[in-house]
């Protein structure tokens, strides 16, 4: 069997891939660290490492994936892409491969809770989700009502800030974006929302690099040039994740058409005379865990026995009279007491009893917990994550796929083209460090509320 992708990247990555209570606290950053030194001497436009950065922003896109890409690279990581014989098939990604030439792919840590707004909101602004504040699948006590995904933020997007620092941006549905920097019928700022699948976004990118018109909420629009910052979301990977499973054998498939996508987009750089100026970045948001086990009617029932009323919620709905614990689920369960026993101490630590006594219960994160991993303070007195193969739910069907844990954490990260320096491997990098790096290559200070850094061991001087 080949190796793994975990036992082939640098091993300067390892160190970031567990995560547990005791040991997230932010990654030291080396002595000689200097983001604004960097960003004083990229800051012309004759200096600056690149004159545009293609985003492609991959849901669910798990770092174990890469381990189903066929190998037949030559480029600086091919034993990162080769796939393992454990598979009945492989995915073919050429354009990747190629595209590794110029650059590197390791592996970023996510943020917790590792769910889609809040991990794509750390990777947009460069900061922790307890700074940018959104939050999902929570209980909100303002208003006695259970949350799902939201789109608000506390701070700067990377595209607010290019754009406040005079560059221009595009957003093929990367929503995260939305308001935050494009919006519909900006020509500067475009936000596009065809729907479809990744091979519809992509259309709209590639037009706009032939400077065609794009439809932006209704009105055709023609961005004023090729956009410095350019996104484009695909989910097809985090859909499939959910409905089948980390091992579904549609994976590959999906891979390889990603791939071609990606060769589109390439392609369409070169024929608009851009491509040795394009920086290439490509991430996901957070992993895939598959489940086929739930726990909930267990976790209700040892709740129950430890003296408290509790009641699993779902988005909009309000906990029933005499209810003092509210629970809502998103791979992860936050827990919160209401009512009279709210923010007593001894409550928590008896509720917190009770839960870590279930076998299916791989952690209990408390409120100093939550601080050290930067969680966001809209979380309950309790997070609590289920042993892989669980949902703290009900059991479904088949095998399905969860994320919101720590076992989501992990997920490729590939630089590439203008400015970045071949077969270097950033050192430890995280979601909110790729803000911070966009804005380097770019030649733009950082997000001001980015707490990320530059991961300028991988960048060109």
């Amino acid at each position: 069997m080949m190796p793994s992708l975990r036992k082939i990247l640098a091993t300067s990555i390892a160190a970031t891939v567990v995560w547990t209570a005791s040991t997230a606290a932010a990654v030291p950053l080396p002595a000689d660290d200097a983001d604004s030194a960097l960003a004083s001497a990229t800051g012309s436009a004759g200096n600056r490492p690149a004159d545009h950065v293609v985003l492609l922003a991959l849901d669910g896109f798990d770092v174990e994936y890469l381990d189903l890409v066929r190998d037949g690279s030559a480029g600086p990581d091919a034993a990162a892409l080769r796939g393992s014989q454990a598979h009945s098939s492989a995915a073919e990604m050429p354009n990747l491969r190629q595209l590794l030439r110029r650059g590197s792919v390791t592996t970023s840590t996510g943020v917790m809770t590792s769910i889609t707004n809040p991990s794509w909101s750390s990777v947009a602004t460069g900061a922790w989700p307890e700074t940018h504040r959104n939050t999902a699948y929570w209980f909100d006590p303002a208003t006695g009502t259970a949350r799902g995904q939201q789109r608000d933020l506390a701070v700067p997007t990377v595209a607010q800030s290019i754009r406040e620092q005079g560059g221009t941006v595009f957003s093929a549905q990367w929503f995260i974006l939305q308001n935050y920097g494009v919006t519909y019928g900006d020509p500067d700022g475009l936000y596009t929302q065809p729907g479809g699948d990744c091979a519809r976004r992509t259309d709209d990118a590639v037009a706009v690099l032939r400077g065609e018109p794009v439809s932006s909420g209704g009105q055709m629009v023609t961005t004023n040039g090729i956009p410095e910052l350019m996104a484009v979301y695909c989910d097809t990977l985090d859909a499939i994740g959910h409905e089948g499973g980390d091992a579904d054998p549609r994976i590959p498939g999906a891979l390889t058409e990603i791939d071609r996508q990606l060769g589109r987009i390439v392609q369409a750089t070169k024929d608009a005379g851009t491509y040795g100026r394009t920086a290439f970045v490509i991430t996901g948001d957070h992993g895939m865990t598959t489940f086929d086990k739930g726990f909930g009617a267990q976790a209700l029932a040892a709740i129950e026995a430890a003296g408290f009323a509790p009641q699993i919620l779902t988005s909009g709905q309000s906990p029933a009279p005499g209810t003092d614990v509210a629970i809502v689920v998103g791979g992860v369960a936050d827990v919160r007491i209401i009512g009279e026993r709210a923010g007593d101490p001894a409550s928590v630590r008896q509720l917190q009893a009770a839960l870590e006594a279930l076998p299916q219960v791989r952690n209990v994160f408390d409120k100093p917990d939550q601080r050290r991993m930067h969680m966001s303070p809209n979380y309950g007195d309790l997070i609590v994550e289920p042993e892989p193969g669980w949902s703290f739910g009900a059991t479904p069907a088949g095998p399905a796929g969860r994320h919101g844990a720590t076992t989501e954490l992990r997920v490729p990260l590939v630089l590439a083209g203008a400015g970045v320096r071949p077969g270097v491997h950033p050192w430890r990098p995280r979601h909110i460090d790729i803000a911070p790096t966009i804005s380097a290559l770019l030649g733009y200070a950082p997000p001001s509320g980015s707490e990320g850094r530059t991961l300028r061991e991988s960048l060109r001087r």
